[in-house]
């Protein structure tokens, strides 16, 4: 499990990306990189790492389902993915 704080950094990322994403896409039609370099660092998309919605964890990130493996594995065996089961044959 991450820790709370970088939950907490990732949230703030995506709240930037979201507020500034207009003004980014006008910016960068009109090609006015100097206004571009003035927004905050956070503000870029790039910026964002794919985490867990539960866990917060970066690696192993299921992107059809924003989970990591673990928990992904863990709520398939649970029944709480609909049409998700283990193979067998």
């Amino acid at each position: 499990m991450a820790k709370e704080s970088i939950k907490a950094r990732q949230k703030k990322r995506e709240a930037m990306v979201k507020k500034f994403a207009e003004k980014r896409a006008a910016l960068k039609a009109a090609g006015d990189y100097a206004g571009l370099d003035k927004l905050p660092k956070n503000a870029s998309p790039v910026r964002l790492k794919n985490r867990c919605q539960l866990t917060g964890r970066p690696k192993g990130y299921i992107r059809y389902f924003g989970v990591s493996r673990i928990v992904f594995r863990d709520m398939a065996l649970n029944g709480l993915i609909p049409g998700v089961k283990k193979a067998s044959w």
